[in-house]
């Protein structure tokens, strides 16, 4: 069967918009790694934002004294050498150079502990929360309660039928845009560690201990972490999706939640696990 040549045309270019999109991390699928990807992921957080711009300083600091200390080898190496300089000198100590040695990575240190203090505070000091959302880590997926929507609790396992691959699930953690959310987190059997990337956060879930942190997200969309604590054998099959919504679209969502889960309440592995597949 001959193609014509605008159909051909019109699926080669769909083709190309699909590999593009793959190409420049799965635009349709939100925020996720992206092939050959060497910077960190984009920021949907005030605070991921912060770690962005100190990581950018630290990548400066260091490429400095890289190039300072090459430059020094060099200068060694030509200046120094047995040829170029048959008499070495005696010298044992220089007062201006020992003091400058010491004084310099003071300087470094101590410009570096300030915005490293101010950005540890801006992550562990909680602001008062818009939500509070439990998070508990099990062999192998996440349970996500809403105790300030109704108590309704359910579990979030990988899908094998969605995509992104590895991280699409059956159950999104649905949050509202612009809000202080609260996670805190647990672990049911073994120890876990709740991340997601784009806000910025990673905090262990530990048997018998509740951990907690927060996130803002600034825009809408879907947002993809791993547990990135090495928990038994299926921990590379344990994803996290988040869904920022608007603040209508998340108050019809817990709507709907509380008459899906209650007539459901425990979302259990056995029942998702079939779903996902």
């Amino acid at each position: 069967m001959k193609m014509s040549s605008g159909l051909m045309g019109r699926r080669l270019l769909g083709l190309a918009v699909a590999g593009m999109a793959l190409v420049s991390g799965g635009t349709a699928f939100g925020q996720q790694p992206k092939p050959w990807e060497i910077t960190l992921q984009e920021a949907a957080t005030p605070v991921m934002e912060n770690i962005i711009s100190f990581h950018n300083l630290l990548l400066v600091i260091i490429t400095l004294i890289t190039l300072f200390v090459l430059a020094l080898l060099v200068i060694v190496v030509v200046k120094f050498n047995a040829r170029a300089n048959p008499v070495p000198s005696r010298t044992t100590h220089h007062t201006l150079i020992e003091v400058a040695w010491t004084l310099i990575p003071v300087l470094i240190l101590v410009g570096i502990a300030v915005p490293s203090f101010r950005l540890l505070f801006q992550q562990l000091d909680v602001p008062k929360a818009d939500l509070t959302v439990k998070v508990t880590g099990k062999q192998w997926y996440w349970s996500y309660a809403y105790p300030d929507n109704g108590k309704f609790e359910f579990d979030s396992l990988m899908a094998q039928d969605k995509q992104p691959r590895l991280l699409g699930v059956d159950n999104e953690m649905v949050v509202p845009v612009n809000k202080v959310i609260r996670v805190q987190t647990t672990g049911a059997d073994v120890i876990h560690a709740f991340a997601v990337p784009s806000f910025g956060i990673k905090i262990d879930s530990i048997p018998g201990r509740l951990n907690e942190t927060w996130f803002k997200a600034t825009k809408t969309g879907m947002y993809y972490g791993q547990c990135s604590e090495l928990c038994g054998k299926d921990h590379a099959f344990m994803p996290i999706a988040v869904k920022v919504v608007s603040d209508q679209e998340f108050a019809e969502w817990v709507e709907a939640a509380k008459k899906k889960y209650a007539t459901n309440p425990a979302n259990t592995y056995a029942s998702a696990g079939q779903a996902a597949q």
